[in-house]
């Protein structure tokens, strides 16, 4: 009786395709595109800056008032910007802002499309951003301080509220400063990103 072998033929399993090490090391090291938030945030700045200056340079008002010690009597005067040395130090600071934003974002720009200078760009954005939170800071305090005396008054050195009598002016005061301090959280951001973008370069 004839036996007859039989081969075991191993069953072959096909060929898992395994990621090339390269290829692992590249996705990892493929960040986040910092460059393009750091372009919508500084054209989301510029039309912060913007939009406060023109509120607050809109924000004249003209009233008749009644003159202290003669209440019968009124007379027209105007609420404007221009009459408290820090409203005209606020646009000025936030107009300087917005010439920034502009300058900045092209700058930002240029990085997304031609990275050779991008550690240049980023140390001077580092430097300026933070230089702008302060002013930006500053002037929104200084201008915000006028607001809160023209909204409660000091019965203490007898300067009298004016929110009551000029609503219109006191109201797109508080437009144009609650834009200017949504500025100033968007240039801490900026700063943050530059500087957290210098530093992953310097060390790769």
């Amino acid at each position: 009786m004839a036996s007859t072998d039989k081969t075991a033929v191993p069953l072959s399993s096909p060929k898992s395709e395994a990621t090339p090490p390269s290829a692992v090391a590249a996705a990892a090291k493929s960040p986040f595109n910092y460059s393009f938030v750091d372009v919508v945030l500084r054209v989301l700045l510029f039309a912060a800056t913007l939009t406060s200056v023109v509120v607050m340079a809109t924000s004249k008002e003209t009233e008749l008032v009644p003159v202290p010690g003669f209440p019968l009597i009124r007379i027209q005067l105007q609420a404007k910007f221009n009459h408290s040395p820090a409203l005209v130090y606020f646009i000025a600071a936030l107009s300087v802002t917005g010439f920034y934003s502009i300058i900045t974002a092209l700058a930002s720009l240029s990085i997304v499309l031609n990275p050779t200078y991008s550690k240049t760009f980023l140390l001077f954005f580092a430097f300026f951003d933070v230089v702008f939170v302060g002013i930006v800071a500053s002037a929104t305090g200084a201008a915000g301080a006028v607001g809160y005396i023209g909204l409660k008054g000091n019965t203490h050195v007898g300067w009298t509220k004016i929110c009551n009598v000029y609503d219109k002016f006191c109201r797109y005061t508080a437009s144009s400063l609650a834009l200017s301090l949504f500025a100033a959280i968007l240039l801490v951001l900026l700063s943050m990103i530059s500087t957290f973008t210098l530093y992953k370069k310097i060390r790769d």
